[in-house]
């Protein structure tokens, strides 16, 4: 493998963790917005209170997402098998 596809493999690699870690990181992001809106207008600084919901909220988003994730890095997966089968042509998608 040149340096081209060493290149074109780490970029198909953060592509796919960016595209599955941003349903989940949207989740936590905007919970903890509620949150923060929630005690800055009742001013409530109870720290338990952010971290129990949020923990909480991913969990749930993890549930609901990782059929999506599964199915990203097994496609991820069968490409890079494919492409080591192959010698490194094809890119991804």
């Amino acid at each position: 493998m040149d340096a081209v596809g060493a290149l074109e493999v780490g970029h198909e690699a953060l592509f796919v963790l960016i595209k599955i870690s941003l349903p989940i990181m949207s989740v936590a992001l905007v919970v903890g917005l509620i949150i923060s809106l929630f005690q800055a207008l009742t001013q409530i600084q109870e720290m338990t209170l952010s971290f129990v919901p949020k923990i909480l909220a991913i969990f749930v988003a993890l549930l609901i997402f990782l059929p999506f994730i599964g199915n990203e890095l097994m496609a991820l997966s069968e490409h890079m098998a494919e492409r080591i089968i192959a010698g490194g042509g094809n890119s991804y998608r």
